[in-house]
């Protein structure tokens, strides 16, 4: 029998586990606040105080989102300010206790997408997934503090359509403290979840999730 997605929705995990023995690293971790539009000796330099704040637009007028657009599943996605341009896409699924699946440290640099969910350009949250770093190094969403809100996320969907979300807010919050309804409930609109980790790392671990909220703001088919 299958699940209805508001049933599957609740068994995902309070947070992403998206790093893992960071440590072995040297310490690379994500360190310039996503609010931060400046300043510093480099690309990683802030404080969390910075990181942890969110920064948000006004949602896109009514009249000017494209309509939804029936099933087809990722092919590509490109984060143009993040030097994001990966594809195929991978297809998450949930793991054997119920918890989301995220790519393997040998896909750290590629980007998934949780099929449990709707494709990109269906009414609700899509879901995409990418590691921040693992103990191979630094990977996809190695970027992920160049984000700025007003950002595009191009989408091209197995269907050849090339969609357009453009990020209205970025979050980053402490694993124990995931807003897991905002992330996958039920919206009224197309729009895009990408969740990846960050905050300094404690025990080889980075202890927070960084989360990028995107609107459908034009769709070519």
């Amino acid at each position: 029998m299958s699940v209805p997605r508001s049933a599957r929705r609740r068994w995902f995990p309070a947070a992403v586990a998206l790093s893992s023995a960071a440590l072995l690293l040297g310490g690379w971790t994500l360190a310039r606040g996503l609010t931060d539009s400046g300043g510093g000796d480099g690309p990683y330099r802030a404080t969390v105080s910075h990181s942890r704040a969110a920064s948000a637009a006004p949602e896109p007028a009514v009249g000017a989102r494209p309509a939804a657009l029936g099933a087809s599943k990722p092919v590509r996605v490109r984060i143009p300010s993040a030097s994001v341009d990966t594809g195929p896409v991978l297809e998450l699924g949930l793991a054997a206790d119920g918890t989301v699946q995220v790519p393997t440290v040998a896909q750290a640099d590629d980007i998934g997408w949780y099929k449990g969910g709707v494709t990109p350009g269906q009414t609700g949250p899509a879901v995409l997934i990418g590691h921040f770093d693992t103990v191979a190094g630094p990977a996809v969403m190695r970027e992920v503090s160049r984000i700025r809100v007003g950002d595009p996320i191009t989408v091209t969907r197995a269907d050849k359509s090339v969609l357009t979300f453009t990020v209205r807010k970025l979050q980053q919050v402490g694993k124990d403290a995931f807003p897991t309804q905002a992330v996958y409930g039920d919206t009224e609109r197309p729009e895009l979840r990408l969740i990846t980790c960050g905050g300094p790392i404690v025990d080889g671990h980075h202890p927070d999730n960084i989360i990028i909220y995107a609107d459908l703001t034009a769709a070519r088919t």
